[in-house]
């Protein structure tokens, strides 16, 4: 059973190997992902997200600093911001150690909001970086992609992932939020910045196995920790609302329709290692044989 822990208190002082020596994550640390605040000015409980941007990029740094000081060697980093912070977040890696796989572009699927003066933005950027010059884990995913324009029939066999990702779905604030969205007693989003399940189930099939150790210093409404359990992987979180605390912990230890992630392993079937990074089920039997074949190409 993979071990789920939520630590409260600020990131910047728990990311440490003083504070994590009780923890047992000195130097363990498979996958981080770091979702922080974006510093765009809005409404949080215990944090300011108006920063002045030196201060808020030298906190970047410092957090980044503590993670490579805590990943095994070959341990990984995914890095979430905004398009135009694409030079801060490489700076940020570079100066703290980490090296640089993939700079990933993630498209989102709503509409974009037209500029006045250059082009509608659609897109975050997650920088992939790693504790080293290679990853010690890393899973090339295939997945049953749709039908492409320019495409005359559809790939037996799926396609591979790439750095552009435009098939999975941010949780808007509409009803394509759906039921994974956490909502209030009044039916009003939770938190308005939750990330999708599948964005972090393919990140932990991406780069790492089961049994790793998955940190979130940003934990928020706890969607890596939800996803990294079912997928057989011990995860931290760290988050510095106690309220937001709770709502995780509960979050885990119920997991919610919403939160079920079984329905996402068909679409990863082709995959040539799915077996080990994703087992314990079966749906993927049709492929298995094609995927033993990938494996020796």
């Amino acid at each position: 059973m993979a071990e789920t822990r939520v630590l409260v208190g600020d990131c910047t002082e728990l990311i440490s190997k003083q504070s994590l020596a009780k923890t047992e994550l000195t130097d363990s640390v498979g996958l981080t992902f770091l979702d922080p605040p974006f510093n765009q000015g809005k409404e949080y409980g215990l944090h300011n997200d108006s920063q002045p941007a030196e201060d808020y990029w030298n906190w970047m740094r410092r957090i980044c600093d503590r993670a490579i000081n805590v990943s095994a060697d070959g341990g990984s980093l995914f890095f979430m911001q905004r398009e135009k912070n694409a030079e801060h977040v490489l700076r940020c890696l570079r100066e703290t150690g980490w090296s640089l796989q993939n700079l990933i572009i993630w498209k989102k699927l709503t509409s974009a909001v037209p500029g006045a003066y250059r082009f509608g933005l659609q897109h975050q950027i997650i920088a992939f970086g790693t504790k080293g010059k290679r990853p010690r884990t890393f899973h090339r995913l295939r997945i049953d992609a749709p039908l492409r324009p320019g495409y005359r029939q559809p790939r037996i066999n799926g396609l591979f992932v790439t750095d552009c990702w435009d098939d999975i779905r941010e949780l808007t604030s509409g009803y394509l939020a759906g039921d994974e969205a956490l909502r209030t007693a009044h039916g009003d989003r939770f938190h308005k910045q939750q990330s999708p399940l599948a964005l972090l189930v393919r990140i932990i099939l991406s780069a790492t196995d089961p049994g790793d150790l998955v940190l979130d210093p940003f934990a928020g409404t706890g969607t890596t920790l939800v996803a990294a359990k079912q997928l057989g992987r011990d995860s931290v979180g760290m988050e510095i609302d106690p309220e937001n605390a709770n709502v995780i912990r509960q979050r885990v230890g119920n997991i919610r329709k919403g939160d079920d992630i079984s329905s996402l392993r068909h679409y990863y079937r082709f995959s040539p290692s799915l077996g080990i990074t994703w087992p314990g089920s079966d749906d993927h039997v049709a492929g298995e044989k094609m995927q033993l074949e990938l494996l020796k190409t």
